[in-house]
């Protein structure tokens, strides 16, 4: 036997102060930018209108940052360097509902005890400034308008081995740049200002309209991520029906969320705030991403910049140092309120938009008019033609499924209509096939996509419309048109499941066995059925129909690691829709399938129509548009 050395007992005591202030500066002061976010954020709470931030060395020599808020009057100076002293809050039930930014009574004393700090200030009473050393204690009259300065000299100057850590001059300003646009994007009525080296890098001027706050933050919105973003996003607006005891929504979310177009490879445009406050939050991160399911392309990313206000007292933001995290007291509620949000603002067209903006900007007298082929009748509405147009391509496509799919989608009563169909569906593919129900017509000038004109290589449909040409991919766009109607259908109806011979069994972990035996009614709506076949063992029984030939034990670990991870409702909806999506994809109108212009123009206004008709369900576009400027400098025209 190996004798173990004897480890010594260590005495518990208190710790020196010096060894406390450090503690709590690595707790709150990673880098200059981590500085430069905590005196912005007490800036802001001094009611300051214009914050200026001046660095050396990427802030690591020099930060300083000026505001012309309230200021500390001379009496207090000294106090606001001691830990735990602050003016935000003081009472516990104080602390449970911060409004403020800052509220700790921490940052000035940890800056303090790794660098050399020095405050100056001035309040609206005093004839002069009063400037504090944050070394010697020395207090003396200074010069300087109302509000306050903070001068951090030599950052981790008594923690050499902590500086070796930082990076490069240049990504340490990158930092700092980034700490201030947060702010700057949530607080259109502050101008800030960035200097480096003695030359302005940032600027964002104060755009502050009482009348319209919105059109404030829009306005801000363009100046610190470009107008492209807000050329390429749609605004949210969302109140939940449930009120404060003030009257206010319990829940708020606006902004902006940008279109599946503008998603980019990396999440570097996804600005989350709670109450004027940017954080990092994985409710809010879920909420945003499942919001773009059915539009995003592959692994992109969407953009956005999205607002949430609700009561101070249900959201815990003193979880982290950095209060970059915060605790929902009911994060369901908050998460179906940013997901509601987002869906409502991407699911309108955005033809129809850019149609409405085209027709208020043409001179009268120039609106297209309506084709004269018999196609616009006045008795028929475009739910009919859309019944209709649906059941003649997946008769025509998927030849004998077609009945799988006309018990959850049937076609409208009428012999006129079965006529049609059964005219189509003895029509192979490829063919001409007799021309649907005419729709109910629109005003001249009213068709965001235009009038069919031609039909390319059998993939896709071209249009005229005020701004020029439209091009439309027919799969993709009959495929939302299908998948949306069958989303409408399916939404309280479970998923059909195929018991199988022999139970798959495979070893669980408790976790696993937990999860399934809390969530056997979300499984059942699944098509799953998994119950425990020893203590240590899950056997599955069951599986949907349409996976029944995939790997039951693998479907069934993922499946119980998403419900044990997110609620059971969102797991089951996103296993619904990506059944759907597949059923939708094949019950779609396929390539070289020839189209009637009657049934172009019918695909068009069911577009139009549709929810989310943009994309795909696979996130890819499904129409552009080419304006005649385009086309005209393509052929050099007016040159």
């Amino acid at each position: 036997m190996i004798d173990q050395p004897q480890t010594p007992r260590r005495a518990i005591r208190e710790l020196p102060d010096e060894l406390i202030s450090q503690i709590a500066a690595g707790e709150v002061v990673e880098r200059p930018a981590s500085v430069v976010r905590e005196l912005v954020d007490n800036a802001l709470d001094a009611g300051a209108t214009q914050v200026t931030v001046r660095l050396l060395a990427g802030g690591v020599r020099l930060i300083r940052v000026e505001d012309d808020g309230l200021g500390i009057p001379r009496e207090e100076l000294a106090v606001a360097l001691r830990r735990h002293a602050t003016s935000k809050i003081a009472s516990l039930q104080d602390l449970e509902a911060v409004g403020t930014m800052g509220f700790r009574g921490e940052a000035l004393a940890a800056i303090n005890s790794i660098a050399d700090l020095s405050l100056q200030s001035r309040t609206i009473d005093t004839d002069h400034a009063w400037q504090l050393d944050g070394r010697t204690g020395e207090l003396k009259p200074a010069a300087r308008a109302r509000g306050t300065s903070v001068e951090v000299r030599e950052l981790f100057y008594a923690t050499p081995a902590r500086r070796k850590f930082l990076k490069t001059d240049a990504t340490e300003l990158a930092h700092c740049i980034e700490a201030v646009r947060r702010h700057a994007l949530v607080r259109p009525d502050v101008g800030f200002a960035i200097w480096h080296e003695g030359k302005l890098v940032e600027q964002w001027r104060s755009c502050h309209n009482e009348l319209a706050p919105e059109l404030a933050h829009e306005q801000r919105l363009a100046d610190v991520l470009g107008s492209d973003f807000v050329a390429q996003s749609v605004a949210v607006h969302y109140e939940s029906a449930a009120r404060r005891a003030d009257g206010l929504p319990a829940v708020r979310v606006w902004g902006r969320a940008g279109i599946p177009d503008a998603a980019r490879s990396r999440a570097d445009q996804q600005f989350a705030y709670v109450n004027g406050r940017y954080v990092r939050d994985k409710v809010l991160t879920h909420a945003a991403r499942s919001a773009y399911e059915d539009v995003l392309h592959g692994h992109r990313q969407p953009v956005y910049a999205l607002y949430v206000e609700m009561d101070p007292a249900r959201v815990d933001v003193n979880v982290h140092p950095t209060k970059i995290e915060v605790r929902f007291r009911d994060s369901r509620e908050v998460h179906q309120a940013v997901r509601y949000a987002t869906e409502d603002a991407l699911a309108t067209p955005r033809s129809s938009t850019s149609a409405q903006t085209a027709q208020d900007a043409r001179a009268p007298g120039t609106s297209i008019q309506p084709p004269d082929n018999g196609f616009l009748k006045q008795n028929q509405s475009y739910a009919q033609q859309g019944w209709a147009q649906s059941a003649i391509n997946l008769r025509a496509d998927r030849g004998d499924r077609a009945s799988d799919f006309e018990a959850m989608w049937p076609a409208p009563s009428g012999a006129d209509n079965a006529t049609a169909i059964s005219t189509l569906a003895s029509a192979p593919a490829g063919t001409q096939g007799a021309a649907p129900e005419p729709v109910k017509p629109l005003p001249p000038g009213d068709w965001p996509l235009g009038r069919a004109i031609a039909q390319l290589q059998g993939i896709y449909v071209l249009a005229e419309n005020t701004q020029g040409l439209v091009i439309v991919d027919m799969h993709a766009a009959h495929e939302r048109i299908v998948y949306e109607r069958l989303k409408n259908q399916l939404d309280t109806a479970s998923i059909a499941s195929l018991p199988l011979l022999i139970p798959a069994t495979f070893a669980a972990t408790p976790q696993e066995v937990a999860t399934a035996e809390a969530n056997i009614e979300a499984l059942g709506t699944l098509g799953l059925e998994i119950t425990p076949f020893s203590p240590r063992t899950l056997a599955v029984r069951a599986v949907p129909t349409s996976l029944a030939q995939g790997d039951a034990v693998e479907l069934a670990r993922s499946v119980l690691a998403e419900l044990a991870q997110h609620e059971a409702s969102t797991v089951i909806q996103r296993a619904q829709n990506e059944l759907l999506s597949t059923m939708a994809c094949h019950g779609a109108v396929r390539a070289n399938r020839r189209l009637t212009i009657d049934e172009m123009n019918a695909l068009l206004r069911q577009m139009e129509e549709t929810e989310r008709s943009d994309q795909c369900n696979h996130g890819r576009p499904t129409w552009r548009q080419v304006s005649i400027r385009e086309l005209d400098a393509l052929f050099m025209r007016g040159r």
